[in-house]
């Protein structure tokens, strides 16, 4: 299933490079609800006790009830689940490699980038990849034919920017995943802030939804301490971010001036995110230009 999309998706984009994020969602987000698999179970219980679904819906639930987490978004998730489950990576990897060279056969010019979530420091980094190595390695050995690719990493927890340099000795591009790294450094769910969130606003405690808008004296302090990290370890470091903060203009102005290679967004925020890029690149001209300041500029 996934070759296949990938493929797809190789095709249409061309020569143009596609990063691929690894599996991110705690397991239990591939599995029924716990609740809907008890309802279920109590009505064949009652009219049809003697069915074989009702032996499978309860293998369902003993699998759902060992994969039960009390705060899923920070368990097993991310590179954590390839780590634990090493043949979760592998698979997605052959699945990448596959497509890739299939596409390529075909004509195209495919430009990997793979990306691996969640990671704390080097070690879960090199862990992960060395996966991916080897199997790329295996698939352009049996396929006679290999693609360009890139391994890097998703910036999402605090202590990824503190050691920014070491994860960029290994990694060859960074994405800040915003949503997960505002999560993690107001410690606020984004599932769960509506609860207070409103009267933050109100009282003027918070003077912007820092899921809408980037927080930049924060988590924009940190981005920018491990963009300059993690180019002080690799000079070419590919450096960018991908949430909704990518489609928001002053968010986007700020990834500008602190030196981001690209944003990355929801299709119904290109528009936007486009007009806010070239309004951050003509603001710096006129910072550094005093013609364009005084309309002198020819």
């Amino acid at each position: 299933m996934q070759r296949a999309d990938f493929q797809g998706l190789l095709k249409v984009m061309g020569s143009y490079p596609v990063v691929i994020r690894l599996l991110d969602p705690p397991l239990h987000e591939f599995l029924p609800k716990r609740e809907d698999l008890l309802v279920q179970i109590a009505k064949l219980e009652s009219t049809k006790p003697h069915s074989p679904k009702l032996k499978e819906l309860h293998r369902i639930l003993e699998r759902v009830e060992e994969l039960h987490e009390l705060n899923p978004m920070l368990a097993l998730r991310g590179c954590r689940l390839g780590i634990t489950y090493p043949e979760i990576t592998e698979m997605q990897a052959h699945a990448i490699f596959e497509a890739a060279v299939t596409v390529k056969k075909n004509g195209s010019d495919p430009h990997l980038e793979i990306m691996i979530p969640l990671t704390t420091g080097p070690e879960e980094f090199k862990a992960q990849a060395a996966i991916i190595h080897a199997v790329a390695h295996d698939v352009f050995i049996k396929k006679g034919l290999s693609v360009e690719y890139k391994v890097g990493t998703m910036i999402e927890l605090p202590r990824a920017c503190i050691v920014a340099d070491k994860i960029a000795a290994e990694a060859e591009f960074f994405s800040f995943g915003t949503n997960d790294l505002t999560q993690t450094t107001f410690g606020i769910s984004r599932d769960d802030c509506n609860k207070f969130l409103p009267a933050y606003l109100q009282q003027g405690i918070f003077k912007q939804d820092p899921f809408a808008v980037l927080d930049q004296e924060g988590v924009g302090t940190l981005i920018k301490m491990a963009t300059n990290k993690g180019r002080s370890a690799r000079r070419d470091l590919e450096v960018g971010i991908c949430g909704e903060h990518g489609g928001e203009p002053e968010s986007v102005k700020f990834c500008h001036r602190a030196g981001l290679d690209y944003v990355s967004c929801s299709p119904y925020r290109l528009l936007t995110a486009r007009l806010a890029a070239a309004q951050a690149a003509i603001e710096e001209q006129k910072i550094f230009n005093p013609d364009l300041r005084t309309g002198n500029s020819k």
